[in-house]
């Protein structure tokens, strides 16, 4: 097992609906690496995923979405699915959870549908992202670089296109969190620098 995500602290943001592969696959990546992994939502209790045509299975809502805060997160995960996205571009408290995360820097992978919430947060003006075909578009109007690559890192910005893709995303998106550095790790640098 690897522990290169040990100590890190992800918020994977989900709607009824969600692509159960593109939540559970990276969640066990993520937890394998070394990561806390939180399923947060504006559903209390449970969220059901959506499995290609057909609904999927329940998944514990570990923290409700009033209840999350940015600043306990050193990362943010959006699986796709079309519902889930659909569901959270349209809700005030999901778009400013999002927001504070790219306000602060803090690293987001986003697959399949997943980038709609992207837009409606104002990440993806002048970055290069991939994503669902269908949303090809609706990115390049909101002033992306849509590009049809399996996986695409910009800055911290981590996009794919599909179930497909999950194996080059997952690794990818641990690269890019294994990057960050929580607060705790600022303060230490900060204060061994004044030393």
């Amino acid at each position: 097992m690897s522990n290169e995500l040990r100590g890190k602290r992800v918020a994977a943001l989900v709607e009824q609906g969600f692509e159960q592969s593109e939540l559970d696959e990276p969640r066990q990546a993520l937890e394998a690496a070394g990561a806390t992994v939180h399923v947060v939502s504006p559903q209390s209790g449970k969220v059901l995923g959506w499995e290609r045509k057909h609904w999927g299975h329940e998944v514990s809502v570990d923290r409700p979405l009033e209840a999350a805060s940015a600043d306990d997160y050193n990362a943010l995960l959006l699986p796709g699915g079309v519902m889930s996205p659909d569901r959270l571009r349209t809700n005030h408290q999901a778009i400013a959870f999002v927001k504070a995360f790219v306000d602060a820097g803090k690293p987001i992978a986003s697959i399949c549908h997943g980038p709609w919430t992207l837009i409606e947060a104002g990440a993806v003006e002048g970055r290069t992202v991939t994503s669902w075909p269908s949303l090809r578009t609706d990115l390049r109007n909101a002033g992306a670089n849509w590009v049809d690559q399996e996986v695409v890192n910009d800055n911290g910005l981590v996009t794919s296109r599909k179930p497909d893709d999950i194996p080059a995303f997952n690794r990818t998106m641990i690269e890019e969190f294994a990057e960050v550095r929580d607060s705790r790790d600022r303060r230490e640098l900060t204060g061994a620098a004044r030393r």
